[in-house]
């Protein structure tokens, strides 16, 4: 049975900004959190069907590597759906969807992302959820220090 965790995470990027280092990720968060991504490699061409095939770091917990297809690409609500179809979160995890919504915040310099993952436990006991929202909200505070140090 699908159950559900969400994050909304407040920044100070633009939408715009956020949106296409989200697009950009293969490339950025290899750059912006060594520790926890080694490589992404892409399969495609960034469209619903590509695949990206990461190479975490030490700083990933019990995680080595793992590959996710995308389900969903919607450029105009700047909105993406993946899967995981391969790695360690699978022996915990029988389906991990997320996702990640851009949404423009008050101001020009501000946006909102949504975070929500559909999941199923690959046991019977639910895995707690609170890893999962941390590794989220750490990641993008990330790549929004980054793009205010760089823009």
């Amino acid at each position: 049975m699908a159950q559900f965790v969400s994050v909304q995470i407040d920044l100070k990027v633009s939408a715009q900004k956020l949106w296409g280092a989200i697009k950009d990720s293969a490339t950025l968060f290899p750059k912006i959190m060594p520790s926890h991504f080694k490589s992404i490699e892409v399969i495609g061409d960034g469209n619903v069907g590509t695949i990206r095939k990461m190479k975490y770091g030490e700083g990933m917990k019990g995680a080595t590597h793992a590959s996710e297809k995308i389900e969903v690409l919607d450029e105009t609500n700047m909105t993406v759906t993946y899967t995981v179809i391969e790695g360690e979160i699978l022996s915990i995890f029988k389906v991990f969807k997320p996702t990640l919504k851009v949404i423009p915040g008050a101001d020009a310099n501000s946006s909102k992302l949504s975070w929500n993952v559909e999941f199923e436990p690959a046991g019977n006991a639910a895995p707690p959820t609170e890893p999962i929202k941390e590794a989220a909200i750490n990641t993008f505070k990330a790549v929004e220090g980054y793009l205010l140090t760089t823009a």
